[in-house]
Formats: C-alpha cells, sequence, structure tokens
C-alpha cells in the first residue's frame, strides 16, 4: 500500500471552485418572469452594449492640446464613479469614463475597438473582472478573465495606448449572486494581475491592497453593498488612479 504522502503527490491538486453562473441563465424559461425574459432579449440584442456610448463617442471633440486623453474603463465601479455624490473624480480631472453596469471582461473586450482605441486616448485605465468572479454572463474562470485582460492590453499597446491595469476591489459577497465567495478568487486574480503587469511593464494599480478588511471585502464605510464604493471608498482610490496614470503618461508605451 503506498503512504499517503506518495498518494498526495499522485493524485491531482484539490480543483478550486467551480465558476459562478447567473441563476438566469439556467432557469427553465417557463419559470422566468415577463421582465426577465425581457431583459435577457434586450442583452442579446446588443450584448457588449455598444449603444451604451456610440452616440457620445461620435460628439467628442478632439482633445485639446497639451491635455491627453485618459479613458478609465470598466464596469459599474467605474461607471457610478463619475456621479456627483461618489466625488465626480472622473469628470472633474477630465478624464473620459466608459464604464458599463454589470459588464464581464468578455464583454468589453468586444467594445474595446469602439470605446477605447477609436477615443485615440493617451492612456486607458482597465478596471474589470469581478462580474466575471460573479458569473454575470456564464461561467468563467481565472484563466478566462486573464486571456481577456491580455487582449484589451495587446489592442491598447497595438494603438501606442498605455496601460494601467488594476487590481479587483475587495468583495466577500455579492448581493446579486450570494454564496460564490469571490475573496479568494479576487486574490488569486489579483496576484496574476501584478505578475503580468510586472513582467510586460505595466503600471499596476492596486486598489486591493488599500481597501481590503481582513475578510478580504470591503468595510460598509467604503461599500455600503459591499461592492460599490461608497464617496469615502473612491476618495481612497482616487489618488492611487491619478498617480498611477501620471506614471503611465511619464512612461512611452512599448509598441507591438
Amino acid at each position: 500500500m503506498l503512504a499517503a504522502a506518495t498518494l498526495s503527490l499522485l493524485m491531482p491538486a484539490a480543483h478550486a471552485a467551480e465558476p459562478a453562473v447567473n441563476p438566469l441563465l439556467r432557469t427553465p424559461v417557463a419559470q422566468l418572469t415577463a421582465d426577465q425574459v425581457q431583459g435577457m432579449q434586450q442583452r442579446l440584442l446588443d450584448w457588449p452594449q455598444l449603444q451604451r456610448y456610440r452616440a457620445e463617442n461620435a460628439k467628442l471633440p478632439a482633445a485639446p492640446a497639451g491635455q491627453p486623453r485618459v479613458v478609465f474603463y470598466g464596469d459599474s465601479i467605474t461607471e457610478i464613479w463619475s456621479r456627483s455624490g461618489n466625488g465626480g473624480f472622473l469628470a472633474d480631472k477630465g478624464y473620459l469614463n466608459r464604464g458599463i453596469s454589470g459588464q464581464t471582461t468578455a464583454q468589453m473586450l468586444v467594445r474595446f475597438p469602439q470605446d477605447v482605441i477609436a477615443l485615440r486616448p493617451a492612456v486607458v485605465v482597465i478596471l474589470a473582472g469581478t462580474n466575471d468572479i460573479a458569473g454575470n454572463t456564464g461561467p468563467a474562470t481565472q484563466a478566462m478573465i486573464e486571456d481577456n485582460l491580455h487582449a484589451m492590453v495587446d489592442l491598447a499597446r497595438a494603438h501606442g495606448i498605455a496601460v494601467v491595469l488594476a487590481s479587483v476591489l475587495p468583495v466577500s459577497e455579492y448581493p446579486w449572486q450570494p454564496g460564490v465567495q469571490p475573496a479568494p478568487k479576487v486574490r488569486a486574480l489579483n496576484a496574476a494581475l501584478r505578475r503580468y503587469a510586472q513582467a510586460e511593464k505595466l503600471v499596476y494599480l492596486d486598489y486591493h491592497a488599500a481597501l481590503a478588511n481582513a475578510d478580504g471585502g470591503l468595510d460598509a464605510a467604503l461599500a455600503a453593498d459591499g461592492v460599490h464604493p461608497t464617496a469615502a471608498g473612491y476618495a481612497r482610490m482616487a489618488p492611487l488612479a491619478e498617480a498611477a496614470v501620471t506614471r503611465a503618461l511619464q512612461a512611452k508605451p512599448p509598441m507591438r
């Protein structure tokens, strides 16, 4: 009989928890409400939500001379940062906000040419991945999230756009998707993103270290729902973001 230690070497390592999935995607159609069906139909009509910023992009004037354009690109955490109650940091600095609530990295990758490249920014700040972990558009492994983010970075660099790659914010529970236990998944993803940023000489923006509590989540003072920052949460993020953008502007983006 093989010793326990030998067996442990032969057996595959314990697998991480299965990726989360939006429950609506597995609910029989007959059990869905009319509003739920309509919502999913609308999503299918424009899955990446290209219409969200299309008209705004078309009206966007050229960047003022001497003021490099910066795009903050992400999900709801980016989108709601522009609200005055959250400090209005993005608008106050003249940065462009191209966040869309609920989006995953797969959706963001599809709209990247329209909502980032076509705007000809000097820098793009990418913050994404938490909705993938929540399973908003279906199951997504860490490798899938990384692939999508790497593809966005490749697209940006091919067009001379410097990249700030942000860590996923801490979260210990998703109100809309309980039981996922995202904290360790977020930490693992962020560790991989940090390694990737170092290897590719990208500016890494570490929100997680500045916001996380002992459980790997967000205290209520920083995020009332545990996911979306309050004004106090954004106030802690703002100087980190500004410093990262300054670093990216000072470094000439590598071309590929």
